[in-house]
C-alpha cells in the first residue's frame, strides 16, 4: 500500500508541474517578456557581445595565432596626425550633413504639407525610394555623374559656366561634397517624411488662433511649426550625427584604395584601415571605443534635451 501511495503521489507531482509550467507560460505576466525576447537576445550577441569583447581587445595585441595584454599602449597611439585627420574629416562631414538634412526637410516638408501640392501619397512613396538603394550602387552611380572626365555629366555642367573639369577625387572640398551630396541624397527623403508626421501632430486650432490674432506667415512659422517641430529635430539632429560619425560605405565607395592625402579618411574608414587592412586589430578596437564613448555621449546630450532624465511631476 505504501508503495501504490508514494507512485501515486509522484505522479500527481509529475502532472501539476507541468500545470504550473503552462500556467506560467499563459500568464499575462509573461507575455511582454516574450514580445521582448527577440530584440533583446539580437541586442545581447549583436551589441553588447562584440561591444564587450571590443573594449577587451583594445587592451590587447591580436596577432594571428597570437594575442598578448598590453595594457593602454593602443590608445597611446591612437592621437596621431591621421586620426586627427580622420576625425577632422568626418565633424566637418557631420557638421555639414546635419545641417543640409535638417533644414531642407523642414522646408520640404512644410511646401508639401501646405495646400499647394497635390498627390502627397506619391511624393511620401518616392520620398522613401533613395534610402531603399545600395549606398555601394548609388556611390557607382555617383561616381560615373563626377568622373574625371570632359564627358562627365558634372563636368558637363560646371562647363557651360566656363569652368574646367574638375577633379573630384582629388581635391579636399570636392570629395568632402561628394560624400555629403551622396548622404543627403540617400537620407532627405526619410528626414522630409519625420518631419511630414511632425507637422500632422500640430493641433490646426492653433494656426486658427494665430489667424485671429492677425499673425503672419513667417509669425505663424516661428511661433507655432517650429517649436512643435522640435522633438522630431532634436531626433533627425541626433540620428544625423550618429550616422555622420558612424558613416563609412559614402567614403569607400570613392576611395576604395585609400584617399590622396586621406582626404575622404573617416573614424569608421580609419578603423578598416588599421584593424582589417594592416590586421592591427587591437588597435582598430580601440579606435572603436573612442568612437562608442563619442555616439554615447551624443545619446546623453539627445536624452537630456528631450527631457528623459526629468521626474514626472516636473
Amino acid at each position: 500500500m505504501l508503495s501504490t501511495d508514494k507512485s501515486t503521489s509522484v505522479q500527481l507531482s509529475q502532472t501539476k508541474q507541468p500545470n504550473k509550467v503552462a500556467k506560467f507560460l499563459n500568464s499575462k505576466k509573461v507575455v511582454p517578456y516574450v514580445f521582448v525576447s527577440p530584440f533583446l537576445l539580437s541586442f545581447l550577441i549583436f551589441t553588447l557581445y562584440p561591444a564587450i569583447k571590443g573594449i577587451i581587445m583594445s587592451f590587447q595585441s591580436v596577432l594571428p595565432g597570437q594575442v598578448e595584454f598590453i595594457g593602454i599602449r593602443n590608445y597611446e597611439r591612437i592621437f596621431n596626425p591621421t586620426f586627427y585627420k580622420a576625425l577632422g574629416n568626418t565633424t566637418v562631414y557631420v557638421v555639414l550633413t546635419v545641417t543640409i538634412l535638417t533644414i531642407l526637410p523642414i522646408l520640404f516638408s512644410i511646401l508639401l504639407d501646405s495646400k499647394l501640392v497635390k498627390g502627397k501619397t506619391v511624393y511620401r512613396a518616392a520620398l522613401f525610394m533613395p534610402a531603399l538603394a545600395s549606398t555601394i550602387v548609388a556611390g557607382m552611380v555617383f561616381r560615373l555623374l563626377f568622373g574625371e572626365t570632359d564627358t562627365a555629366a558634372a563636368n558637363q555642367i560646371v562647363g557651360w559656366f566656363g569652368v574646367d573639369p574638375i577633379q573630384w577625387k582629388y581635391n579636399a572640398w570636392s570629395g568632402m561634397f561628394l560624400m555629403v551630396i551622396l548622404a543627403s541624397w540617400k537620407w532627405m527623403g526619410v528626414n522630409i517624411l519625420y518631419f511630414l508626421a511632425g507637422l500632422q501632430n500640430i493641433p490646426n486650432e492653433l494656426y486658427e488662433a494665430a489667424d485671429i490674432d492677425g499673425a503672419s506667415r513667417i509669425q505663424k512659422l516661428w511661433y507655432v511649426t517650429l517649436p512643435f517641430l522640435k522633438p522630431v529635430t532634436i531626433f533627425v539632429v541626433t540620428i544625423s550625427i550618429i550616422n555622420g560619425f558612424r558613416m563609412f560605405e559614402e567614403s569607400f565607395v570613392f576611395w576604395s584604395a585609400g584617399s590622396p592625402g586621406n582626404i575622404g579618411l573617416t573614424v569608421v574608414g580609419y578603423i578598416y584601415q588599421q584593424g582589417i587592412q594592416q590586421n592591427d586589430m587591437g588597435f582598430g578596437a580601440a579606435i572603436g571605443v573612442i568612437l562608442m564613448i563619442i555616439i554615447f555621449v551624443i545619446s546623453l546630450i539627445q536624452l537630456f534635451l528631450t527631457g528623459a532624465f526629468k521626474r514626472g511631476d516636473e
